[in-house]
Order: structure tokens, then sequence, then C-alpha cells
């Protein structure tokens, strides 16, 4: 079969099947060969790699994938795809289409039935509306999974790796590279998909890291600090913190805390490094 990616084989598709893209499951499919061989080449993936897909839509990504890895789940949430999947994919034995909300998959069972003794990665053209709820959720869930690269929103991939005092520096910075080390490989333009959507996209790697880049007691104080930060961003920190209504101490004893912590008060939290955020949450109470 031609390759999925190209616009006339995709056309033909959508045509056969009398397919309709839906809006709400964020669905614009990848029609650049040379974009689609990029993600293959960055995320490194071979005859022991097990990859996840989200979101395989008619399967462009899927075929390239199978080519490569030794084996590929893909995790598709529309039923309409479904048939057009099976047809696609029809001549690679080392596929495995599952119907369900990826958010929903026990992804630890399908690791532990699809792939064992391999090298597990996520590779996909990720639906925008999940794409921070995805990433979140396998990366909380410290699944086996030793990468992950995707293709997401532009402005979510600089994010994702912005350092502080950076404009996109924020609470999700913190999050992935709490647990991973992001890289952006490629700026995607909208004419890249078919339909194009409205935004620049971009593909980035994350190598998830074997333990967190900071070691903190309790995780989830460090997120609940970071979130308070970050929540009014125009407020210095230890109004931000104060205000927050998730911490006992008074805004004095804030003070002193930052104080003992040689952070200034009237720094904001994105100007503060995971190790300083590290620190506040062990002594914030």
């Amino acid at each position: 079969m031609d390759r999925l990616s190209s616009a006339g084989t995709l056309k033909e598709i959508i045509h056969k099947y009398q397919f309709r893209f839906n809006k709400n499951l964020g669905q614009n499919f990848l029609i650049d060969t040379n974009v689609l061989d990029k993600i293959i080449n960055h995320s490194e993936i071979g005859e022991n790699t097990g990859v996840i897909e989200i979101g395989p839509g008619v399967g462009s990504l899927t075929q390239a994938l199978a080519e490569k890895a030794g084996k590929v789940v893909a995790i598709e949430l529309d039923t309409y795809l479904i048939p057009i999947l099976t047809e696609t994919l029809a001549g690679y034995e080392n596929v495995v289409i599952i119907h369900d909300d990826a958010l929903k998959v026990d992804m630890q069972r399908v690791i532990s039935r699809e792939f064992q003794g391999m090298d597990v990665k996520v590779v996909a053209n990720l639906p925008y509306y999940i794409t921070t709820p995805i990433i979140m959720d396998l990366l909380e869930k410290r699944l086996h999974i030793s990468s992950i690269t995707v293709m997401i929103q532009k402005e979510v991939a600089q994010r994702m790796q912005a350092k502080p005092g950076e404009k996109d520096y924020g609470a999700l910075s913190i999050a992935v590279q709490y647990f991973t080390k992001p890289q952006i490989i490629a700026t995607v333009s909208p004419n890249c998909f078919m339909p194009q959507p409205k935004v620049d996209s971009a593909v980035i790697r994350l190598d998830v890291l074997d333990k967190p880049i900071v070691q903190v007691e309790d995780e989830k104080k460090f997120f609940h600090v970071v979130k308070a930060a970050f929540g009014q961003r125009r407020k210095t920190l230890v109004n931000a913190l104060s205000n927050a209504g998730l911490f006992r101490m008074s805004k004095q004893e804030i003070k002193d805390v930052l104080k003992e912590l040689d952070i200034q008060e009237n720094r904001r939290g994105e100007t503060l490094s995971i190790m300083e955020f590290a620190a506040l949450s062990a002594a914030i109470d």
C-alpha cells in the first residue's frame, strides 16, 4: 500500500469510507512524509521497541512505526476509524488496534501484556485537546516508558521546554521537567495536515528520567506549591502563596521561610527553579 501520509491516498480513503472529520476529537491527519520521517527517526525505535500510539487516525504514523518497531499498539477512540484502520494496517501482523479512550485504558496492563522484554515508547500525533492530560497521566502513573515523542501544539511544546524567567515557563514546565528531559525536535506548519489546524505544531521528545530531577518528600505538596506560585502570575511569590489558601502558615511565616531559603519575597513564581520549588515545598506548611 502507498504511504498513508500521502495526501492523495488519504483523500481516497476518506472518500471510500465517507469519513467526516470530528472537530471534537481534534482530528488533523499528517500528510507530510518529511515530518513523519522526523518523528520516526527522533523516536529511535527498533526491533526491540514496543510502541504505544494514541490517536492513530487512518494509520499514517502507525504504518511507518510498524515497519521499524517490534510491535505497535494503536489506541483509537473514534468508532468510524476502526474499520479504516483494520484495512489500512491489515498487512502488519505486529500491530494491535484498541478501540477505547486512551485516558481510560489500563496502560500498565497493556505494557505487561503486549511488550514483555521490550523497550516501551510512546509515539503519536496527539489530539491537541487531550495533550496535557494524556502526557501527565502517562508520567504520573510511572509506567515503564523510556520516552514520549509526540506532535502537539507548538505553544504547549514551548511551555514544556521553557526555563525559569522565560515567558512560557509555568506549572506545566515544572511538571514535565520533573519527570522528563524535553527537547523540541521540529516545528510544523498547518499545511502539513488535513484538515489544517489553526495553530502551528511541534514535535517534542520527552526522555523519561529514571527518577525525578529533584527528590521531594511530599510530591503532592510540591505540586501544590507550584500551582499556588503560578496561580496569580502577577503577584509576588509571598502574596501568591499566602493567598492560595493551601497552607497553614501566616504571610509573615511564609516570609520567614523564604528568607531562610535565601529567596527574595518579591520574586515571582516564574523565576524559581525546580530546585528552589523543592526546597520551598519542604519548608512550607
